[in-house]
């Protein structure tokens, strides 16, 4: 795959192959982040299960101390008598079966779906199309839940949900750029401190068996993973 000259200058700075410490990691990314919108920074985490089996599956949700940087669009269903409290939280969008029919039809525009334990009957019939996309509503992530009002404020303010792929990979942002190598390491130790504390009991052997940061348009930088802890 052909990089322009901005990738290929990034990765000028640093050696691909050497396994950083965490701050020099965070550090190089922001300097690697040189395109002209405030790129995201990402995670990548690589664990040692196996995600086919029911008792090594990793998902979860963390709040990032500093936020993800991005203004989170909420879309929240439940009945009637919470819609003005989950409003009043920050909700963007709140309802029932109209939000079923506008979803059915390709509205997306929305990154957190919130539903209340009685909506989840109507919020299944949407779990081919918001499923694949990481949108389903799930209890173990807290956007099931009977305080929904509770749960926007934790939208809004930076929680974000990570998860398994078919890779044993989890893929997850930290914030921008512009955050700095200090705030992007707090919302890093956030995360990975969630991650590990989420180890499955049937996991064996070295549990982070690799870790990549990098900006959106950036290089990947190797963060050693020996020196990740909860």
């Amino acid at each position: 795959m052909k990089h322009g000259k901005k990738y290929t200058d990034s990765q000028k700075l640093f050696d691909r192959q050497t396994l950083y410490d965490i701050p020099e990691a965070l550090d190089l990314t922001v300097k690697t982040g040189k395109a002209k919108f405030d790129e995201t920074v990402e995670v990548h985490v690589r664990l040692g299960v196996d995600s086919r089996h029911a008792d090594q599956q990793v998902r979860g949700a963390v709040v990032l101390p500093n936020g993800t940087g991005k203004d989170v669009r909420v879309l929240v269903f439940c009945k009637e008598d919470k819609q003005q409290a989950a409003l009043d939280a920050g909700a963007d969008f709140v309802g029932t079966d109209d939000l079923v029919a506008k979803i059915n039809g390709g509205w997306m525009d929305f990154d957190v779906v919130i539903a209340s334990p009685d909506m989840m009957g109507v919020v299944g019939r949407l779990g081919k199309v918001l499923g694949p996309r990481g949108l389903m509503p799930n209890p173990k992530a807290g956007t099931v839940t009977p305080d929904v009002a509770k749960a926007v404020n934790d939208a809004k303010a930076g929680k974000i949900e990570y998860r398994l792929d078919k890779t044993n990979i989890i893929h997850c942002p930290i914030g921008k750029v512009s955050f700095g190598a200090e705030k992007l390491q707090e919302n890093f130790d956030a995360l990975l401190g969630a991650i590990v504390r989420a180890k499955p009991a049937a996991s064996k052997g070295q549990y982070i068996r690799s870790c990549v940061v990098s900006s959106t348009m950036g290089p990947g930088v190797r963060v050693n993973p020996l020196k990740i802890s909860g």
